[in-house]
Protein backbone atom coordinates (compact mmCIF):
# COMPACT_ATOMS: atom_id res chain seq x y z
CA UNK A 1 0.00 0.00 0.00
CA UNK A 2 1.37 3.24 -0.71
CA UNK A 3 0.54 6.25 1.12
CA UNK A 4 0.00 9.51 0.03
CA UNK A 5 1.80 12.47 0.96
CA UNK A 6 -1.21 14.01 2.01
CA UNK A 7 -2.01 11.05 4.46
CA UNK A 8 1.81 9.81 5.28
CA UNK A 9 1.86 9.87 9.02
CA UNK A 10 4.63 12.33 9.56
CA UNK A 11 2.31 14.37 7.46
CA UNK A 12 1.38 17.68 9.10
CA UNK A 13 -2.44 17.12 8.83
CA UNK A 14 -2.17 13.18 8.54
CA UNK A 15 -5.21 11.60 10.31
CA UNK A 16 -2.67 9.59 12.03
CA UNK A 17 -0.94 12.42 14.15
CA UNK A 18 -4.72 14.01 14.91
CA UNK A 19 -5.60 11.00 16.49
CA UNK A 20 -2.18 10.44 18.10
CA UNK A 21 -2.53 13.77 19.27
CA UNK A 22 -4.94 12.78 21.76
CA UNK A 23 -4.77 8.74 22.35
CA UNK A 24 -0.68 9.12 22.47
CA UNK A 25 -0.61 11.92 25.71
CA UNK A 26 0.23 10.69 28.94
CA UNK A 27 -2.79 10.39 30.44
CA UNK A 28 -5.68 9.35 27.61
CA UNK A 29 -4.96 5.25 27.05
CA UNK A 30 -4.49 5.21 31.15
CA UNK A 31 -8.30 6.74 31.02
CA UNK A 32 -9.45 4.32 28.37
CA UNK A 33 -8.10 1.47 30.59
CA UNK A 34 -9.07 1.91 33.31
CA UNK A 35 -12.60 2.66 32.15
CA UNK A 36 -13.14 -0.44 30.21
CA UNK A 37 -14.51 -2.86 32.56
CA UNK A 38 -17.13 -0.05 33.88
CA UNK A 39 -18.35 3.37 33.91
CA UNK A 40 -16.78 5.74 36.93
CA UNK A 41 -17.22 8.30 38.26
CA UNK A 42 -14.18 11.36 38.55
CA UNK A 43 -13.28 10.47 42.13
CA UNK A 44 -13.19 6.67 40.95
CA UNK A 45 -11.23 7.59 37.80
CA UNK A 46 -8.49 9.62 39.76
CA UNK A 47 -7.80 7.00 42.46
CA UNK A 48 -7.48 4.38 39.85
CA UNK A 49 -4.55 6.43 38.12
CA UNK A 50 -1.53 7.28 40.04
CA UNK A 51 -0.44 10.67 39.58
CA UNK A 52 -3.19 12.08 37.71
CA UNK A 53 -3.90 15.92 39.21
CA UNK A 54 -7.71 16.83 39.02
CA UNK A 55 -6.87 19.49 36.25
CA UNK A 56 -5.34 16.85 33.81
CA UNK A 57 -7.88 14.35 34.40
CA UNK A 58 -10.89 16.71 33.72
CA UNK A 59 -8.85 18.31 30.60
CA UNK A 60 -8.25 14.63 29.48
CA UNK A 61 -11.72 13.88 30.04
CA UNK A 62 -13.02 16.61 28.03
CA UNK A 63 -10.66 15.73 25.11
CA UNK A 64 -11.85 12.01 25.11
CA UNK A 65 -15.22 13.16 25.29
CA UNK A 66 -14.88 15.81 22.20
CA UNK A 67 -13.41 12.98 20.19
CA UNK A 68 -16.36 10.97 20.71
CA UNK A 69 -14.28 8.21 22.75
CA UNK A 70 -16.04 8.95 26.27
CA UNK A 71 -19.56 9.73 27.40
CA UNK A 72 -20.57 11.88 30.42
CA UNK A 73 -23.57 11.80 32.03
CA UNK A 74 -24.49 13.93 34.81
CA UNK A 75 -27.10 12.03 36.93
CA UNK A 76 -29.96 14.27 39.21
CA UNK A 77 -28.55 13.85 42.87
CA UNK A 78 -27.49 16.41 45.05
CA UNK A 79 -24.61 17.07 45.05
CA UNK A 80 -24.69 16.00 40.93
CA UNK A 81 -23.13 12.63 39.96
CA UNK A 82 -21.33 12.24 37.03
CA UNK A 83 -19.86 9.00 35.49
CA UNK A 84 -17.67 8.32 32.43
CA UNK A 85 -17.88 5.79 30.28
CA UNK A 86 -16.25 3.98 27.02
CA UNK A 87 -18.22 4.76 24.11
CA UNK A 88 -18.64 1.89 21.01
CA UNK A 89 -15.23 3.90 19.44
CA UNK A 90 -13.29 4.63 22.62
CA UNK A 91 -13.96 0.64 23.58
CA UNK A 92 -13.03 -0.42 20.41
CA UNK A 93 -9.89 0.97 21.04
CA UNK A 94 -9.55 -0.96 23.77
CA UNK A 95 -7.90 -4.09 22.54
CA UNK A 96 -4.90 -2.13 21.10
CA UNK A 97 -4.33 -0.36 24.46
CA UNK A 98 -4.25 -4.28 26.21
CA UNK A 99 -1.49 -4.84 23.53
CA UNK A 100 0.66 -1.76 24.35
CA UNK A 101 0.50 -2.95 27.85
CA UNK A 102 1.58 -6.51 27.50
CA UNK A 103 4.31 -5.30 25.01
CA UNK A 104 5.54 -3.19 28.03
CA UNK A 105 4.75 -5.78 31.05
CA UNK A 106 7.15 -7.60 28.12
CA UNK A 107 9.88 -5.50 27.25
CA UNK A 108 10.34 -3.12 30.42
CA UNK A 109 13.43 -4.80 31.91
CA UNK A 110 14.71 -4.62 28.41
CA UNK A 111 14.28 -0.68 27.88
CA UNK A 112 15.46 0.06 31.82
CA UNK A 113 18.37 -1.67 30.62
CA UNK A 114 19.00 0.13 27.56
CA UNK A 115 18.40 3.69 29.48
CA UNK A 116 20.80 2.63 31.99
CA UNK A 117 23.37 1.97 29.40
CA UNK A 118 22.79 5.02 27.49
CA UNK A 119 23.17 7.00 30.53
CA UNK A 120 26.19 5.39 31.36
CA UNK A 121 27.80 6.26 28.14
CA UNK A 122 30.30 9.25 27.94
CA UNK A 123 28.90 10.50 24.87
CA UNK A 124 25.36 11.05 26.76
CA UNK A 125 27.66 12.49 29.47
CA UNK A 126 28.56 15.06 27.20
CA UNK A 127 25.34 16.23 26.22
CA UNK A 128 25.86 15.58 22.54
Amino acid sequence: MTLHRSTAPYAAHCPVRDVLDRLGDRWSTLVLQALKDAPLRFAALQRAIDDVSKRMLAKTLRGLEEDGLVTRTVFPSKPPAVEYALTPLGRSFVPHIEALVAWAETHHDAIRSARRRYQATPAHDAGR
